[in-house]
């Protein structure tokens, strides 16, 4: 028998498909979904938005009424949260200060990342004096007392929702400054900068349409911790007493509530609680979009 006949036949190969390549936007959300842990915040997050959102229809109970006897325990006379030391109804004043924490939040981190953004952007892009003017303006605001400097801010022009978050915010915007001045300052050498500067761009459009899109990675991951550290900052002032009475907030009932501790911790630990919950949940997603936007990370 010939070699020819003792040979198998053999198979033509069929070309392989071209692997179709992921956008980045597809692949940072492919890593987000497989880290456990930012999934679980991003679960939570979204529980506590719809909360925030549809929690006052579903339980359309009266925040300021006094309805039961003061410290009523929860779980008592139908009252699952209990009745604070005016006799309000607690989850009444959870669900519907959740909105007014959680839109705090985000303004004072709007607040923060439109300073923040504008004076790293500066420093970064036009270097010299404009940058060393800015950074010790920057590093003035750095080492001041934000806490304190955010009372005798909110003291001297009153304690209203959006003077508190323009306190807040004009506090806390240094961080956002010096991770936005970085990324200016590596991607301004980049080649396609350079080369749309060479093709008679404008200062305004270099920074705002050619880098401050590919520096946005790191910023949005601040901007997402930012809002976690608002409602923080927020909870401090109403716990010292510096917040709008006539607005609830989680912080507000704290504060509100702070004096009974002892006797009646429950007025003081649910509403703790639900910060302590939101502010891990955001944690774990700012984590988890620091991952996954990191392009060092990123499977190729």
């Amino acid at each position: 028998m010939s070699d020819q006949a003792t040979q198998a036949p053999v198979k033509a190969q069929s070309p392989q498909a071209p692997v179709k390549a992921q956008s980045p936007l597809s692949e940072a959300w492919d890593m987000f979904k497989h880290n456990h842990a930012a999934m679980l915040g991003l679960v939570l997050l979204v529980i506590i938005i719809l909360g925030a959102v549809f929690g006052p229809y579903l339980y359309p109970g009266e925040p300021f009424e006094m309805v039961w006897a003061p410290f009523t325990p929860p779980g008592t006379d139908g009252y699952l949260l209990g009745t604070d030391y005016l006799g309000r109804d607690l989850l009444a004043q959870i669900i519907h200060g959740s909105r007014v924490t959680l839109i705090i939040g985000l303004s004072a981190a709007i607040v923060t990342v439109v300073i923040g953004v504008t004076i790293g952007a500066l420093a970064g892009f036009y270097r010299g004096m404009v940058e060393e003017a800015l950074m010790r303006f920057t590093e003035f605001f750095q080492v001041l007392p934000t806490l304190l400097f955010s009372m005798v801010i909110v003291a001297l022009f009153g304690a209203s929702l959006p003077m508190i978050t323009l306190a807040i915010g004009i506090v806390s915007w240094t961080a956002v400054a010096r991770i936005t001045r970085s990324e200016f300052l590596r991607i301004r050498e980049l080649e396609y900068v350079m080369a749309s500067r060479a093709s008679g761009a404008s200062n305004a459009k270099l920074m705002f349409k050619v880098i401050l899109p590919n520096a946005l990675p790191p910023i949005i991951v601040q901007s997402a911790l930012m809002v976690g550290s608002a409602i923080l900052f927020e909870a401090g002032l109403s716990f010292l007493g510096l917040t709008d009475p006539n607005v609830i907030s989680w912080g507000q009932i704290i504060g509100s509530n702070r004096q009974y501790i002892l006797e009646s911790s429950f007025t003081v630990t649910i509403p703790g609680l639900a910060i302590f919950i939101t502010v891990l949940a955001i944690s774990l997603v700012g984590d988890g979009l620091n991952d996954a936007l990191n392009p060092k990370l990123r499977k190729r």
